[in-house]
């Protein structure tokens, strides 16, 4: 059983910047892709980025490209998500997910994920 706690979230001007952070444990962490969603209300949840294991692999959903940066810290189990250049449509509450499986495929697909944080809060003012 894999634990996922998120942190970071919060309110913060459009153009300014939050830092995400997702602390697992109860599986080798480093064996496996993680992934950071976001979902608001009323809509389905959203890919946001991916990281393979190894940091060697990201993927980004078209509308974070070039002002998010997902990485890990494989010593402090530890996933990240950089935001930058903060937009109000970024406004959602954002999760991290470990994948099911060690293979690293490029999906946004969330039934992939198998285990899931409690999410964090990020607002974004206009």
């Amino acid at each position: 059983q894999v634990q996922l706690v998120e942190s970071g979230g919060g309110l913060v001007q459009a153009g300014g910047s939050l830092r995400l952070s997702c602390a697992s444990s109860g599986r080798t962490f480093s064996n496996y892709p993680m992934a950071w969603f976001r979902q608001t209300p009323g809509k389905e949840r959203e890919f946001v980025a991916l990281i393979s294991w190894s940091s060697s692999i990201t993927d980004y959903a078209d509308s974070v490209k070039g002002r998010f940066t997902i990485s890990r810290d494989n010593a402090k189990n530890t996933v990240y998500l950089q935001m930058n250049s903060l937009k109000p449509e970024d406004t959602a509450i954002y999760y991290c997910a470990a994948e099911r499986t060690s293979t690293y495929v490029r999906t946004s697909d969330p039934a992939r994920f198998g285990s899931w944080g409690q999410g964090t809060q990020v607002t974004v003012s206009s």
